[in-house]
């Protein structure tokens, strides 16, 4: 891909002092606050014209800052692809919540309903009378509380963020598709950053995906095959995650914190 330019947002990139960048099945920009990551994901995924569920802020002159840059796009980008940034997570997130208040407010009359459905006395008179038969034998064969739960979806709210967060990315993520994952850590635990460390590893390696990733996350700079941009460099540089800066301050933390963990 290549980009130029003087103002701004033209300047992110040309700042770069990076003529050309390839991408492997993962390939990772990594990088301080203000650093481009975002400016880059998003320049990307408007170029690829693949899906985008939340906006994007640009200024007045982006359009032909797009409109010049360049990508050697070598076969044809599944119509599948899409970026995912923080936005889409958080909500995805929020409607998941507002779902979950819907079903606590439901939920009194629905106990209510069961309480009907099992202890009043009931008579078929009419085919009128069937989805009432129906209820009344469904909560006569069931506990207050697995009827409430059948009535109101279910498991949706026995889901923390964490795991709405993560459940969100594997649903998204199909096989043989582009994607473009803006701070994905955001909202996960270390445990689930592993969790998705090792999704991503398996859909590049095993079902044809291809993921560009910004990330501050040690779990995720850690994946296998992965070629990382440090875009904190000048000029920007490919290097192991061992060698970056923030690793390296984590690492250095819980060295001198050893003997906290004896």
């Amino acid at each position: 891909m290549k980009c130029g330019g003087s103002s701004y947002p033209y300047h992110v990139i040309s700042s770069f002092g990076l003529k050309q960048m390839n991408f492997e099945p993962i390939t990772i920009l990594y990088g301080n606050n203000g650093s481009g990551k975002s400016t880059m994901l998003n320049l990307i995924a408007d170029i690829t014209k693949i899906n985008r569920d939340s906006l994007y802020n640009t200024s007045v002159s982006y359009p032909a800052y797009v409109s010049i840059c360049e990508a050697d796009i070598q076969k044809r980008i599944p119509d599948k692809s899409r970026i995912i940034t923080s936005d889409d997570v958080f909500d995805y997130m929020l409607e998941i919540r507002c779902l979950n208040e819907g079903i606590e407010l439901k939920r009194e009359d629905v106990c209510q309903e069961y309480l009907e459905a099992k202890y009043a006395p009931f008579q078929l008179e009419s085919i009128a009378d069937y989805d009432e038969l129906k209820k009344t034998i469904k909560a006569r064969g069931k506990t207050q509380t697995q009827f409430v739960k059948s009535e109101l979806i279910g498991t949706v709210s026995e889901y923390s963020n964490g795991e709405n967060a993560y459940r969100y990315f594997t649903g998204k993520i199909e096989e043989n598709g582009l994607y473009i994952l803006d701070e994905p850590e955001n909202s996960l635990s270390p445990n689930r950053q592993l969790e998705l460390k090792s999704f991503i590893e398996n859909a590049a390696r095993f079902f044809g995906c291809q993921f560009i990733i910004s990330t501050h996350s040690p779990f995720l700079l850690a994946m296998e095959r992965a070629r990382i941009y440090d875009l904190d460099e000048r000029p920007v540089t490919t290097k192991h995650w061992t060698e970056l800066e923030n690793v390296r301050i984590y690492r250095q933390f819980f060295l001198q914190n050893e003997d906290e963990f004896s």
